[in-house]
């Protein structure tokens, strides 16, 4: 019987046991934390009962992704929970960008933008489902829908900046900058517009969902179908070298580039060893939760339905910032992401106490305490939000790193997502998720098709592993 081995139980790590398993393969998963889930666990941080994601949170490319369709996760307990509006983006005037399912809803909201707004994302968001099947793999392919992708794909060549620059109010810019900016690098640098159009593509086509009982949900659905199937699953065993392991005919790495030459030395080809050292980590993030009695009291009446509130002000306001935590400097007003999960899911709740989970963006490797800034974001667009706090916890880029080593300086992307790595990950190959050393694959966030708890990197990393010995 074939075995396998994956270090590392983060949603591609989980996902490729998954598929290796399903084709009857003998899996075992190794995982350093003593609970599995990486980036999609859940926490009661603050006040008993009250649920709070570690990280991520709301799920627009997971709750369409094919691999986790296909592993029919709903028998294991995935529920997908849908805010009313998907996000708000409110402004110092009282007013809001305002992002819902619907396209011709958004449109419709956005005055003389929506044609625009129509123009852009009707089609594709229409289409995503077979889109997806090119942009959740590395580009480096001929294209199953070539004329679909080169008519989404052409947008995401522009700096996002400049698209902004085709909407003629307010809202429609900072709502669309305020998703461009989940890419975590300055907005008007090429190629800055692709991940914010593929988070609102799969967005308008499937919601910006958040998964019943937790992001944990997520990794536990996929932990009990593993184990449904024959596998196993150890926690607390940190792999710092490939001595550790036992034999077995593949070995999915869920870790990050850097990680991976350290622990297979000089196992790697020299090339390969120099590409995954030389790999690139981008800004991070300072998150606080909240415990907050009665919710945040939004100016902007559609940020108290929203499910995500994005907190930075004008276009032009959001542009600085992300040049600033670029260049190693924090602003006074940092540019903040806030997730209402429970608007969604009232289980995460605990009464008229509910979680606010909020991060920053803020610089690689940033070792000041951002909580004022984020609450003074808070502040600035609900007057009054302070007073209905009552518990609060903190994690730092350190602390980030040190729950998650994928998570280098703080960085929640598994890597910068400039040009060269958002379009091929860790090094320019055909084939992102080989090593070099056989039987070995790499399927962490730093593959493509990148960052998100839709498990497609680990999926293409299994599927490659079976190739090679089914």
């Amino acid at each position: 019987m074939t075995t396998a081995i994956v270090v590392g139980s983060g949603p591609n790590g989980l996902t490729a046991a998954a598929v290796l398993a399903k084709a009857g393969v003998d899996v075992t998963v190794l995982e350093a934390a003593d609970h599995i889930g990486g980036g999609t666990r859940t926490v009661e941080a603050i006040v008993p009962g009250l649920l709070h994601d570690h990280c991520s949170a709301t799920h627009p490319m997971a709750v369409g992704s094919p691999v986790l369709q296909d592993l029919g996760l709903d028998r294991y307990g995935l529920r997908w929970r849908l805010p009313e509006i998907d996000c708000a983006h409110p402004l110092d005037d009282g007013t809001a960008g305002v992002l819902h399912r619907s396209v011709a809803e958004t449109a419709a909201g956005l005055g003389r933008d929506g044609r625009r707004w129509r123009a852009l994302f009707e089609a594709p968001s229409a289409a995503y489902d077979r889109l997806s099947e090119d942009i959740l793999r590395p580009l480096l392919r001929i294209p199953r829908h070539p004329l679909l992708l080169s008519r989404f794909g052409l947008p995401t060549l522009a700096p996002a900046a400049a698209l902004a620059r085709v909407f003629g109010t307010e809202q429609a810019r900072a709502l669309w900058l305020g998703v461009a900016a989940h890419a975590f690098r300055p907005l008007d640098l090429p190629l800055s517009s692709a991940i914010g159009l593929g988070i609102l593509t799969a967005g308008h086509r499937h919601g910006w969902a958040v998964a019943e009982g937790g992001s944990r949900a997520i990794s536990d659905s996929l932990a009990a179908l593993i184990l449904d199937l024959g596998g196993k699953i150890e926690t607390g065993v940190h792999v710092t070298s490939a001595t550790q392991l036992p034999p077995a005919d593949i070995v999915i790495w869920d870790v990050s580039p850097t990680a991976l030459a350290q622990i297979l030395g000089d196992r790697l080809p020299p090339r390969i060893a120099r590409a995954y050292r030389r790999f690139r980590f981008g800004p991070a993030a300072f998150k606080v939760d909240f415990a907050v009695e009665g919710g945040v009291p939004w100016t902007a009446s559609a940020a108290r339905r929203a499910g995500t509130v994005h907190l930075g002000g004008s276009a032009a306001e959001i542009a600085a910032i992300e040049r600033s935590v670029h260049k190693g400097h924090l602003p006074d007003r940092p540019f903040v992401l806030v997730g209402q999960q429970y608007l969604a899911d009232p289980s995460r709740s605990a009464g008229n106490v509910h979680p606010v989970w909020a991060y920053a963006h803020v610089p690689y490797g940033y070792d000041g305490d951002a909580t004022e800034h984020i609450t003074a974001q808070l502040e600035r667009f609900a007057p009054g939000f302070r007073d209905r706090v009552i518990g609060t916890a903190v994690q730092t880029p350190a602390s980030f790193a040190t729950g998650n080593p994928n998570f280098t300086g703080g960085n929640i992307l598994t890597g910068a997502k400039d040009f060269r790595q958002l379009l091929f990950g860790p090094r320019t190959t055909l084939n992102p998720y080989d090593t070099g050393l056989p039987g070995h694959y790499l399927c962490s966030a730093a593959t493509p098709p990148g960052p998100g708890a839709h498990g497609m990197c680990g999926a293409a990393a299994a599927q490659r592993a079976l190739r090679k010995v089914l």
